[in-house]
């Protein structure tokens, strides 16, 4: 019996594993959950489960979770970065789900890694943050990081028993998200709910308007160098607003390899929870016959220049990736909370990422200082946008 500790239960990659981790009971058990301020599910998700251990954001929703269980509840409650970095290193867990949103997810990972724990990796932004200081303390412990990323979990899949030095190119598809076909004289008028009224799929709020912009493509880019050991020129990003292929290989004698499903996080996740094995999930297939094709187009990078920032960043690396992830995850905040307009987020990012001092090859130190200067000065920026001009 393999034994999970998740970082980000409440969350919509969390919610998935445990509905898996219910169809297979015999096969997994959970030992440690952490979440941030959604008390109501994790209560519901500690009580079902009995975890040795939870833990939440701050000592107010540690009282809080602990004044919803019930008294006979025998599971230890945590709070703060103490607690996630206990809950990721958890010593009678086996493998971590790391799978918390954002910045966030970072030290404890790392916590994880140290710890020996196998890694299934739901938080791009770790690599895209510290790909490099990630990478390298896990080859040292011997720890296998599992991609969770539909995308990153097909292109994984279409390695198995492939030479690398045989890939000649990955192809990361990308839905293209709600806006594709909008002008882009529209963009300054889109609304919160547009934006979050993804055509193919379901996730969180953050996630879902990084789609919007295709950030989360870049993200993707930067995530695929440091897993699969590319160049960010080896990464071809191709628009299929169908969602059914979920990335390809191309291989140096012009074969190219797929993995198709249909637009569910399920297959993904639970591939990295069972690796090697695959579970039965019962899901269905792609409706092929019912399908009026599947379409592919290039990127438009003028009408969302996020993507194309996210792979200068990448191929810049040093500190810059941390600073665009930084930036974005403000300027999607003040999206969110209608404080800044759709079409204001990448010149956000783009201007704070003019301001920075580059660092190269930075410790973890470097990055979170770059992280905490981003976040200000992209909030400053948000305050005063009236004044930014394209």
């Amino acid at each position: 019996m393999k034994r999970i500790s998740i970082l980000g239960a409440t969350g919509s990659i969390g919610r998935s594993a445990l509905d898996i981790i219910r169809m297979f009971p015999e096969r997994f058990s959970v030992k440690a959950l952490a979440a941030g301020r959604n008390l109501a599910l994790l209560a519901e998700q500690v009580q079902a489960f009995q975890p040795e251990v939870a833990a939440v954001v701050d000592e107010f929703h540690h009282r809080e979770l602990k004044r919803k269980l019930p008294a006979s509840c025998r599971t230890q409650i945590l709070h703060g970065a103490d607690g996630y970095t206990a809950v990721a290193a958890w010593e009678t867990a086996d493998l971590v789900l790391s799978a918390i949103v954002g910045a966030a997810g970072l030290r404890p990972t790392l916590a994880a890694i140290d710890a020996g724990k196998s890694i299934a990796l739901a938080n791009k932004e770790t690599l895209v943050m510290a790909g490099e200081i990630v990478t390298r303390r896990a080859a040292e412990r011997g720890v296998f990081l599992a991609p969770v990323d539909s995308e990153h979990s097909a292109i994984f899949q279409c390695l198995q028993g492939q030479r690398r030095e045989d890939v000649d190119r990955i192809l990361l598809t990308a839905s293209g998200g709600p806006f594709l076909d909008l002008p882009v004289e529209e963009f300054p008028s889109i609304t919160l709910e547009q934006a979050l009224r993804h055509p193919n799929w379901s996730m969180g709020a953050k996630i879902t308007i990084d789609s919007a912009t295709l950030m989360n493509k870049g993200l993707e880019v930067i995530e695929a160098m440091w897993l699969f050991g590319v160049g960010v020129d080896q990464i071809q990003v191709v628009v299929h607003p169908q969602s059914i292929i979920h990335s390809m290989v191309a291989f140096r004698d012009g074969a190219v390899m797929a993995q198709l499903g249909i637009p569910d996080m399920k297959t993904a996740i639970a591939y990295a929870l069972a690796y090697p094995e695959r579970l039965a999930l019962k899901q269905p297939l792609p409706d092929f016959s019912g399908n009026a094709g599947l379409t592919f187009r290039e990127p438009d990078l003028e009408k969302f220049p996020c993507l194309a920032f996210a792979c200068e960043a990448g191929r810049k690396g040093g500190t810059l990736p941390a600073v665009l992830n930084a930036a974005n995850e403000v300027a999607v905040n003040a999206f969110l909370g209608r404080r800044l307009a759709f079409d204001a987020i990448p010149r956000i990012v783009e201007r704070t990422l003019a301001w920075h001092a580059f660092e190269d090859h930075p410790t973890l130190e470097a990055i979170i200082a770059a992280d905490f200067w981003a976040r200000q000065t992209a909030e400053k920026l948000v305050a005063c946008i009236s004044d930014i001009s394209t």
